[in-house]
């Protein structure tokens, strides 16, 4: 799947019930359903991938402190650019990865 996909997919009600908690929650938030992306990513929260889902979430509600806590526990670094561009970023990553989403 690429990022078109998953961009052309927020047209629905719901994310695809096979895709990852990790994928969903940047699904809903893309959707404007911040709580439910936060309580996704919460499921999981040795996951790095979570983490970082959970790192983009605090940022942008500006909840920078607990941000940064969950970049470094992601393995990736605080960034400065649009949410717009951080989830496309997160999305094209996730779909890359050798995990099944």
């Amino acid at each position: 799947m690429s990022v078109d996909t998953f961009e052309a997919s927020l047209r629905h009600e719901r994310p695809p019930q096979d895709w990852s908690p990790v994928l969903q929650a940047l699904w809903w938030d893309a959707r404007g359903d911040w709580d439910r992306a936060h309580s996704l990513v919460q499921m999981d929260e040795t996951d790095p991938q979570c983490a970082w889902v959970h790192a983009y979430l605090h940022r942008k509600e500006g909840d920078l402190s607990n941000a940064a806590y969950w970049y470094r526990r992601s393995g990736h670094a605080m960034v400065t650019c649009s949410f717009a561009e951080e989830r496309q970023a997160i999305g094209t990553a996730l779909l890359n990865s050798s995990r099944p989403v």
